[in-house]
């Protein structure tokens, strides 16, 4: 997920441990860890009311976060903020509810009966204590308040940095958060200058991070100096193959879709597309009839705005970059002229491309599409294999044979089949990255393993059979040895 914030704000000098941030963040966690030690283990009654209360923040506030959001981006779409942040978040909620009586039960687990006849063994899930969120700005409501969810659940408590380019709805939680939770269940912060070394030096008992890489790095080792484990939600190249069994108008309906959404300001959006050798024409055909369709005007409310400047310009210097090596560019959105200072980049597809341009060696985090065309699977398999693990993969093809061997052949994060994105709003699917992507899982009941102690209990019964095995070790010992040696080795 591309943040440059948050990666000025990692990779700068170690923060000082005396300065304003530092010292307040410290206080905010001494008070939760002293909540958390006077009570460890929230019941199902007190988890379900945090939920609630959670619940109760967004729907009475949905108004004004999504005013907020619309402020933090100049334009942000209010259908997009609406149904990606807003209902996703409360889907989550009410589905961890419902669950969360079974998550709660201790697990029985396999023990030997002959050696240990009266004894039991059993997993306990048990609160952590106090966790971190570093949150970035792309979707600043879900990626704030959804891994809560899974928090409150396994009955932690939180504090939640906010990302510089999310002020507004940074203050707007501020001043709310106190409304539904005390400071000690949760604490939410502004970014306050690069407060983010600050932040994630604290003590924390597990710590969250969404965001890029490169930043992930700095933060995990930042983490590390305090043992503090540590759960990375990052990006990369994710990407999409069509397959010639596969309906082209359907593919371009389905991947042009999640590139618009956002603006394409999305850890697991279609960063680039393999088309079978010889459709380029006809995609390119189809896309500008559907972005015709669905954004008539770049400069309406429907299309959302990259999120600062500073980004606008790294995509157009992207773009630029690629046409000055090779690169086809296609605007989608033909004869349609920006508003100057709204933002809009016009959606762009990329052909040509080659490895030597920056849109083919970042994530773009925008409205670029660079397509690459192809004869075998061989190859498809081999190009993404060859780089850092993607976040998200996703193959188009009713070939149930073809499906299988890329989900056996190339290792990603998450994946959507004939689709794109929407595994992430399965709450019962666990979301995650694997190498350059990110490591660990939220989401559903992983979501709520991620976020729990599974602590191991072993109930010694009435009778001791150690006792037979005790020194000084004489031939009844030798004989229980050999016996459990051959049959239970």
């Amino acid at each position: 997920m591309y943040q440059t914030n948050a990666i000025a704000d990692h990779t700068s000098a170690n923060p000082a441990q005396t300065s304003p941030a530092f010292d307040q963040f410290a206080t905010a966690l001494t008070l939760q860890r002293r909540a958390y030690h006077a009570d460890p283990v929230p019941t199902l009654q007190q988890r379900l009311a945090t939920l609630d209360a959670l619940k109760a923040l967004i729907r009475d506030n949905e108004a004004a976060l999504v005013a907020a959001v619309n402020a933090d981006y100049g334009s942000r779409c209010r259908f997009e903020t609406r149904f990606s942040e807003i209902l996703m978040v409360l889907e989550d909620i009410g589905r961890t509810q419902k669950q969360l009586k079974k998550w709660l039960k201790p697990q029985k687990r396999h023990i030997d009966r002959l050696l240990f006849p009266t004894s039991s063994c059993v997993v306990v899930p048990q609160p952590l204590g106090v966790v971190g969120v570093i949150v970035p700005w792309n979707f600043p409501i879900m990626l704030s308040l959804s891994p809560l969810v899974a928090i409150f659940a396994a009955g932690n408590r939180a504090m939640i940095k906010m990302s510089e380019n999310s002020e507004q709805l940074a203050q707007l939680l501020i001043k709310l958060v106190p409304q539904y939770f005390p400071a000690e269940k949760l604490q939410v912060f502004a970014d306050n200058g690069g407060s983010g070394p600050a932040f994630s030096a604290q003590p924390f008992d597990h710590l969250f991070f969404t965001g890029s890489a490169q930043t992930g790095r700095a933060v995990m080792a930042s983490a590390a100096k305090n043992l503090t484990p540590v759960t990375l939600e990052l990006g990369g190249k994710s990407p999409a193959v069509v397959a010639a069994d596969f309906p082209l108008h359907k593919a371009a309906d389905r991947i042009l879709w999640a590139k618009a959404f956002n603006a394409g300001q999305i850890c697991t959006n279609v960063d680039y597309l393999f088309l079978p050798q010889g459709s380029e024409q006809a995609f390119t055909g189809l896309a500008l009839q559907l972005v015709a369709k669905r954004y008539p005007d770049i400069n309406s409310n429907d299309y959302t705005a990259i999120i600062d400047e500073r980004a606008y310009q790294r995509l157009q210097h992207t773009l630029d970059d690629a046409i000055a090596k090779g690169a086809t560019a296609v605007n989608l959105m033909p004869g349609q002229t920006p508003t100057p200072g709204l933002r809009k980049f016009p959606l762009t597809l990329l052909f040509n491309v080659s490895d030597d341009m920056q849109v083919m060696q970042r994530e773009i985090f925008g409205p670029l599409l660079p397509v690459k065309s192809y004869t075998d699977v061989a190859e498809v398999v081999n190009y993404i294999n060859a780089r850092p693990r993607p976040l998200a993969f996703y193959p188009f093809t009713h070939d149930s044979a073809l499906q299988q061997r890329y989900i056996n052949e190339v290792m990603s994060g998450g994946v959507t089949i004939n689709h794109a994105i929407l595994h992430v709003g399965q709450h019962d699917l666990p979301f995650g990255g694997i190498g350059d992507s990110g490591m660990g899982h939220y989401h559903g009941y992983e979501g709520f393993v991620t976020f729990s102690k599974l602590r191991p209990v072993f109930k010694q019964g009435a009778y001791n059979s150690v006792s037979m095995l005790l020194p000084p070790y004489g031939k009844l010992a030798e004989k229980m040895t050999d016996w459990l040696i051959k049959f239970k080795g």
